[in-house]
């Protein structure tokens, strides 16, 4: 089984990365990955025009701190010249640099960045070439299957970004049409692992630590870059680590998540301030919970919640509660 990833010179062991997520993944849930056995984890998704125009609100996702290393940063944009600039303003933030070529959302494809890509291959050359020209670091590119299923252009937009010195290509296995819906068609990532003489980066549908070691069976793909799975779930960074070594992952008990979610709580406190930390607290709660007794109570609870020790005393209660229905079984 692949326990190490070699981008460029960046050597990641075990082969896991946590992705870019827009309105996730900031340093405090970055953090919390990091400490269950993360060993890359990415900002969210930057704008180009915004970093290089110097945005009060884009700017602020660079923040970041000693033990958030090594550090991706994920730029979007469609103009080489401005996603340029924007790799040689954050090369000393970072350790690696990724170009979003598969965001689906609206907005960014609207802007002809993300996901229009993919019907762009010209400009996805010269792209990757402005990057690799401003930035020694390691150089990727994320990208989808392709537009629609009938204009599948992943191999060519990846054979184009290691033509122009890219080191990596991180594919997730769905269409710009199909968003989140169906199934990721891994197939298409040993399909494209086959295609190209850099590493390959798997995503998609990875929501436990058996998932992982799955895909990277099933597709010999290099590496995989968890997503969604991991909201709530900091674990299945470590769950991954231990199947991919051979062992046997622990159980994440009920105290570990209660610890857990109040030290994230502590983490937003201290980037945010009470006020800011609540809200942003209120989604991730709802992630925590899922699946557990009571967690719809839970839920309709913390939305009726304010001050930052009001949702600690929630989380304590919910979990002591939790515990004793444990045992009673």
């Amino acid at each position: 089984m692949i326990t190490s990833l070699a981008i460029g010179p960046l050597r990641l062991s075990p082969p896991l990365i946590f992705a870019p997520m827009a309105g996730i993944t900031d340093l405090a849930v970055r953090l919390l990955a990091r400490e269950h056995g993360a060993p890359l984890c990415f900002t969210e998704m930057i704008s180009a025009q915004g970093l290089i125009r110097n945005g009060k609100n884009t700017v602020a996702l660079l923040r970041s701190c000693r033990e958030d290393r090594p550090l991706g940063i994920q730029l979007f944009g469609d103009d080489p010249s401005a996603i340029a600039e924007s790799a040689r303003v954050i090369e000393g933030n970072c350790d690696l640099i990724d170009i979003n070529m598969g965001c689906p959302v609206r907005k960014v494809v609207a802007s002809g960045a993300g996901s229009a890509l993919l019907r762009e291959p010209a400009k996805v050359a010269a792209i990757v070439r402005a990057a690799r020209k401003a930035t020694r670091l390691p150089l990727t590119i994320k990208i989808r299957t392709g537009w629609s299923s009938g204009e599948p252009s992943f191999l060519e937009i990846a054979r184009i970004a290691e033509s122009e010195g890219c080191d990596a290509v991180t594919l997730h296995p769905r269409t710009r049409t199909q968003m989140f819906a169906d199934h990721a068609d891994w197939d298409r990532i040993a399909e494209l692992k086959a295609g190209i003489g850099i590493p390959v980066i798997g995503s998609g549908d990875l929501f436990s630590g058996r998932d992982v070691a799955d895909m990277l069976q099933r597709t010999g793909c290099d590496g995989a870059m968890i997503a969604r799975g991991a909201l709530g779930n900091p674990w299945i960074f470590r769950d991954a680590a231990a199947i991919l070594s051979g062992g046997t992952p622990p159980p994440t008990t009920t105290d570990e998540r209660r610890s857990t979610i109040l030290k994230h709580l502590d983490f937003l406190r201290d980037l945010y301030g009470d006020k800011t930390a609540a809200c942003e607290m209120r989604k991730h709660l709802s992630w925590y919970v899922k699946g557990l007794g009571g967690a719809a109570r839970f839920r309709a609870l913390i939305n009726t919640l304010s001050e930052i020790e009001q949702f600690k005393e929630a989380v304590t209660t919910f979990f002591v509660q939790a515990e004793h229905e444990f045992d009673a079984r």
